[in-house]
């Protein structure tokens, strides 16, 4: 929840100008808040920047209010949509049949979905964090079938790990991404889990997104803090784009 119009406006002017003849086939995706998508869209249209939603609800239309759908998030330019975030499910409630039915929602109109899982502190600290990231992943993606699984991404992001300066060392991230990737197998096929873009987020920046991205089973980030800020999250972008795998 940051960044009126004109201060997003002028972010994404910021990096436009910064990967305009960046020659690399990463993926950059930016989520502002609802009331920017529209304005956003519009600056972004001829960059390399592609634009997604922080959240959506299952239903097309109705007596829902405050809510958006995957029609209005498309309508505003949208083809990626943010599902299940930690702050969403801690401060809100979400639970994995809502993160189900979002998946769905989103999936049915087209929209790209980034998944979220993750443990909190406690869950760690007790040895609980695949029995998390099991539960999170079966139950987020139920009833999901395999060319449609192929059409999302799933982040990892410890919740110990966001906004507190804090993050999973890189062999950290890789064990339970490599969990993640092992049950997707299962869930599907191996084919399948190696196509699906699993992404690490949890206090990404410039300093530590090179060993992060070293790791197998690391294919990208999503990140908090430092994407509010050009220069850092220019950073990120180039020196992930630097790693060769």
């Amino acid at each position: 929840m940051y960044k009126t119009i004109p201060e997003g406006i002028e972010l994404v002017n910021g990096l436009k100008r910064a990967f305009f003849d960046m020659d690399t086939d990463i993926d950059i995706v930016v989520c502002p808040p609802y009331t920017a998508l529209s304005e956003i869209s519009e600056v972004i249209m001829d960059s390399n920047i592609r634009l997604g939603g922080q959240d959506i609800y299952w239903e097309d239309e109705g007596a829902f209010t405050g809510e958006v759908s995957a029609g209005m998030l498309k309508d505003a330019g949208c083809s990626f949509v943010i599902i299940g975030h930690s702050e969403r499910r801690q401060y809100f409630g979400e639970t994995d049949e809502a993160v189900n039915r979002k998946l769905k929602a989103a999936l049915r109109h087209g929209l790209i979905p980034i998944v979220c899982v993750g443990e909190t502190l406690s869950e760690r600290e007790n040895g609980l964090t695949m029995d998390v990231l099991n539960k999170q992943v079966q139950g987020g993606l139920k009833d999901i079938k395999t060319q449609d699984a192929l059409n999302l991404v799933i982040a990892y992001e410890p919740v110990w790990a966001i906004g507190t300066g804090k993050t999973a060392t890189p062999q950290q991230a890789q064990e339970a991404q490599k969990y993640i990737r092992d049950l997707l197998s299962k869930l599907y096929d191996k084919d399948t889990a190696i196509s699906i873009r699993i992404q690490y987020g949890g206090s990404v920046k410039p300093e530590n997104i090179t060993d992060l991205m070293r790791q197998q089973d690391i294919d990208g980030a999503l990140v908090g803090g430092a994407s509010l800020n050009v220069e850092s999250f220019v950073q990120i972008v180039k020196k992930a784009s630097e790693v060769k795998k």
